[in-house]
């Protein structure tokens, strides 16, 4: 009797394997071969699993052995097609290796619709098993997985075995994500390691930000555009340093990460949150507050839109740093800290300090390492990329395996890679936009209609600065508007609502930005109904998610209040 999982193809669909070359597994050059189960071959021998392709990894060294498995298929199973692809492991045990490689595999195969696609998890290394299993978790593979084994009876020579398909559930193997997890920190402790971009530039800015950040403890100035990725780069720093800490003799570990966006502090708030207070410092101050300086004692303070904090915060900070002790509010006590400082900001601060809104002291203090991140228009050969990232983040957020029609994936790339593609907000434009598409897609696949409106959706949103200067036309020809004209249209918009002396403070991308939401809020009857409209990407991401109170806050930074507009 033989030993069989029977697996349902109740489908139209072809089914196709992808497997490595078991070299020790398969292996065999005689007819005795035959006496013995081979896991390759032993996919052609079941009756009620057809494959019709059936791809086999292997490297040049094993192209004897492979031959022999391609003609002992063609026995058994004429129907199947044998297709292989060479691969060229450096170590097959050494993890960052491996996965690179079938990351290289699966971006580069061209998979079909109408085909089912099954995972040989049985050959190779352990550790091309883990990276197997991750990459079909995150949706880069659209298959599940198929194991295959001799038949448990020793006595019984059975070359068919048995095979069973595992339904992948992501919850049933908390292990060998924990195996992952530990292979990744031993592997993965560089920067680099987690960078995909073909772009020279950007890979020679990382490799230096990676030097300074395990070999200096001076502060880092992250300069770049909205969107450009400073508050992420400064997490993977922090992780960075922290596993180089705990991995050094004799060196205390790294503490805690904290980040603040200086953008939202405003007045004694500012204070208070950076510096804490005693109680009775000021109206309202009940308890004590240690604030975010003491917090980050012995760890990286990362403040994001540095360029927003107050001059008397800037006085207070610099102390901070060059005498390692500051004074919080209402307290004559000093408190010694000792923290990394990164910072992030989307102004030109050396402007800044030129205007007079940024200190010229702290700007040096600061500019010790100081690094200008491109924008995404800037490493647009890093789009494809950055697609599959986010396919797999989202997929792996969701437990969902999302992917493109080869034809619509041609059709979006070919879109968010030309001019007409001027990416406003850079890759939080991207993580939005492959959001609404894995959002829309029936059947978690990304069709020419779905793109063809996205789209249409992205060129709506990036042509709305030409409408706030007063023109009703959408067509391509408005988008030649130049960026003084821009500018000029939304002051126009602000003068009905800010005096010329805080016109004069506001950045032009700032002007846009405000005079956008203004008309959004003029458009809505009331705050809520504005701030579901323009918080309608985020708000997912917070636990208790008030729209109108964000919306409330962010007009009160310039002095304006939501019933002042209608």
């Amino acid at each position: 009797m033989k030993c069989k999982t029977q697996y349902n193809q109740n489908t139209a669909n072809q089914t196709a394997i992808i497997g490595f070359l078991g070299t020790t597994l398969d292996n065999g050059f005689n007819d005795k071969r035959w006496q013995r189960w081979r896991p390759t071959v032993s996919l052609g021998l079941h009756d009620e699993l057809l494959v019709d392709e059936l791809h086999i990894l292997y490297s040049k060294r094993d192209k004897r052995l492979f031959k022999i498995i391609v003609d002992d298929v063609a026995q058994v199973s004429p129907n199947t097609t044998v297709i292989g692809h060479h691969v060229a492991l450096i170590s097959p045990w050494d993890f960052a290796d491996v996965y690179a490689e079938l990351y290289d595999f699966a971006a580069g195969f061209d998979f079909q619709d109408n085909t089912d696609y099954l995972l040989h998890l049985t050959t190779g290394t352990h550790v091309a098993q883990i990276c197997w299993f991750l990459l079909v978790e995150a949706g880069f593979i659209p298959a599940d997985l198929i194991q295959t084994s001799p038949c448990p009876r020793p006595d019984q020579a059975d070359p068919q075995g048995r095979y069973q398909v595992i339904d992948l559930d992501v919850s049933r193997y908390d292990g060998l994500r924990e195996r992952f997890e530990a292979e990744k920190q031993q592997h993965w402790q560089t920067l680099q390691a987690n960078l995909v971009t073909q772009n020279a530039a950007y890979q020679k800015l990382i490799s230096d930000i990676e030097k300074v950040a395990t070999r200096s403890t001076a502060p880092i100035l992250l300069m770049g555009a909205t969107g450009a990725g400073k508050s992420q780069l400064a997490g993977q720093i922090y992780a960075l340093k922290k596993a180089k800490a705990s991995s050094t003799q004799g060196k205390n570990t790294l503490e805690q990460f904290v980040e603040v966006n200086c953008a939202t502090l405003r007045g004694d708030t500012a204070m208070s949150v950076l510096f804490g207070h005693v109680k009775g410092a000021f109206t309202g101050a009940a308890t004590s507050r240690d604030g975010l300086l003491k917090s980050a004692d012995g760890g990286l303070l990362f403040l994001d839109e540095i360029g927003e904090l107050g001059l008397d915060e800037q006085v207070m900070l610099l102390t901070a740093l060059e005498e390692q002790c500051f004074y919080p509010l209402g307290s004559d006590t000093p408190i010694s800290v000792s923290f990394q400082l990164m910072a992030g900001t989307n102004k030109d601060l050396r402007q800044a300090v030129a205007n007079g809104e940024f200190r010229a002291d702290l700007f040096a203090r600061l500019n010790t390492w100081t690094f200008f991140l491109p924008s995404l228009k800037d490493r647009l050969e890093d789009l494809p990329a950055n697609i599959d990232y986010e396919l797999a983040r989202l997929g792996s957020e969701q437990q969902q395996q999302y992917r493109f029609t080869s034809e619509a994936r041609q059709l979006y790339e070919a879109f968010a890679m030309s001019t007409d593609a001027t990416w406003q907000g850079n890759f939080r434009d991207l993580t939005a936009s492959m959001i609404r598409l894995t959002t829309l897609a029936e059947s978690k696949v990304i069709r020419n209609d779905d793109v063809q409106a996205e789209i249409e959706r992205l060129t709506h949103l990036w042509e709305l600065p030409d409408r706030l200067n007063g023109s009703n036309s959408l067509s391509k020809e408005s988008a030649t508007l130049d960026s003084a004209n821009v500018e000029q249209g939304s002051y126009n918009i602000l003068r009905k609502y800010l005096d010329e002396q805080t016109l004069a403070t506001i950045d032009p991308f700032d002007a846009v930005q405000l005079a956008y939401v203004i008309e959004i809020c003029i458009n809505h009857k009331n705050q809520a109904a504005a701030g579901r409209y323009l918080y309608a990407n985020s708000r997912d991401k917070l636990k208790s998610p008030n729209d109108s109170d964000r919306l409330r806050k962010y007009l009160l930074k310039f002095g304006i209040r939501f019933d002042e507009l209608k």
